[in-house]
């Protein structure tokens, strides 16, 4: 694969094609972490109520898409009888680190490590890539 990029010669702008970067394994570990943290920071917010699910039906597979709405649901019906402690749950989260790990070329297992107001929890993913598309297929949120 080749780019045309704009090439200087004596004030003269020439088009000359340079052969494009070829993506190596670092690189797509580095993407399937950017995934992972990107889709568990939406996922918390979620659970929080800041963000709704139908930004997520892209990434995740239907089956995690409606586990991960049943269980904003049950978050908050909890929260709205729970004490005003309760209601910090899933708040101001941040995704502190992320894992990745090759199964197979087309299936990666991620984890992260998510903070909140209330406490430290754990994230659990697995990625597949169906026509080159990253699709989260489990979600495990602790």
């Amino acid at each position: 694969m080749t780019a045309v990029t704009p090439i200087r010669r004596a004030g003269n702008a020439v088009l000359e094609p340079v052969p494009a970067a070829q993506a190596g394994p670092g690189d797509e570990a580095r993407e399937i972490c950017a995934i992972t943290r990107a889709t568990v920071q939406a996922a918390i917010e979620v659970l929080a109520g800041t963000r709704p699910i139908h930004q997520l039906a892209r990434r995740l597979d239907q089956r995690c898409l409606s586990a991960l709405q049943h269980r904003a649901a049950l978050t908050r019906r909890v929260t709205a009888r729970a004490p005003r402690k309760m209601g910090l749950l899933h708040r101001n989260a941040s995704v502190r680190s992320v894992r990745a790990c090759e199964v197979t070329p087309d299936v990666y297992e991620a984890s992260a490590v998510v903070i909140d107001e209330l406490r430290v929890r754990a994230v659990a993913l697995r990625l597949e890539r169906s026509k080159n598309v990253w699709r989260v297929t489990a979600l495990e949120i602790g």
